[in-house]
């Protein structure tokens, strides 16, 4: 039996919006971008999607800013892999050299007439409301909203993501990140970039109400991801109850003495097998089957766990 996957970055919202004719250039674009980047653009871009329609955006607003979101790291093509897949930390020259993705992938749009409307993605989704952010260190009251929401869906997935080169984060723990960054932020020192940011001492790097509207889509989406999960235990029982009905033939057909009784239990272990289950491999099935079972188990606790933990963040 196949297990049925779910998927976070669920693109049912896109296909209501009939954005496949619209992005197809663009996503033919993301084809120059190594896969990890390729798959948080895609990431991204449906997280984006998400957040419009909890912050009720237009439906307008919702496709332009789902396709800059698409494209907010198009500039990475340029960036060297061994600065953009380097598994630690990157040093200060090799992180001013990953901080050029923004302006690159501004200027690859902007010399691109199918791709020019879509600039504020590359360029913005790294900008911060108080001023910290780059390329150029704006400040909520110049950093377009598309811009705002695109920098918490990107920061969301770059953290929570299973990358080649660091370490998996769970849930709860990325949303008390993002969290985090929507506080103030208290200067330590007078030179003139703090001077700037303390002009913003009330805001912080993100939009708490961007940042509110992620939490509730996460939280869904958790439910969802177990409700999909119980779903799957319901028939990953119902099989290992007929692979366990399946092994009481077999010992009571090893305890038979004759023949006869012997031959009998055996068709009846043929009669619960099914497609591509054997007498010979039914048992490792099985006992693959039952470490599922618990795995999944273990996996659903975790998640409500993680929702009850959300639920009690407070921004």
């Amino acid at each position: 039996m196949k297990e049925v996957l779910f998927d976070f970055y669920s693109p049912t919202s896109l296909k209501s919006y009939n954005l496949d004719k619209t992005m197809q250039y663009q996503l033919n674009i993301l084809g120059s971008l190594d896969v990890f980047t390729r798959k948080h653009s895609e990431n991204v871009a449906n997280l984006t999607c998400r957040l419009c329609e909890r912050l009720h955006c237009s439906k307008g607003f919702t496709e332009y800013c789902t396709i800059c979101a698409y494209l907010h790291d198009i500039g990475k093509q340029f960036i060297p892999a061994g600065i953009l897949q380097k598994p630690g930390k990157l040093t200060d020259e090799e992180y001013e050299i990953m901080k050029t993705h923004t302006t690159i992938g501004y200027d690859i749009c902007m010399n691109d007439l199918k791709l020019r409307p879509y600039a504020a993605g590359p360029i913005y989704h790294h900008e911060a409301l108080n001023g910290t952010g780059y390329p150029k260190g704006l400040t909520k009251k110049d950093i377009p909203y598309e811009g705002q929401i695109i920098r918490v869906a990107d920061e969301f997935d770059a953290i929570v993501s299973k990358r080649q080169y660091k370490s998996h984060i769970g849930i709860s723990d990325t949303l008390k990140i993002l969290i985090e960054n929507t506080k103030p932020f208290t200067p330590i020192s007078n030179s003139v970039a703090i001077q700037q940011v303390a002009e913003n001492a009330k805001l912080g790097k993100n939009n708490p109400i961007i940042v509110k509207a992620l939490i509730s889509v996460v939280i869904e989406d958790t439910e969802y991801e177990v409700y999909c999960i119980s779903d799957y235990l319901d028939h990953l029982k119902d099989t290992l109850k007929r692979l366990r009905t399946v092994r009481q033939y077999e010992e009571k057909m090893q305890k038979s003495k004759s023949e006869k009784k012997k031959q009998y239990f055996l068709e009846g272990m043929k009669l619960y097998l099914e497609k591509n289950e054997t007498v010979e491999n039914y048992r490792t099935i099985l006992d693959e089957y039952e470490m599922t079972l618990e795995n999944k188990q273990k996996e659903i606790e975790h998640l409500r766990n993680e929702i009850k933990t959300i639920k009690k963040l407070k921004l």
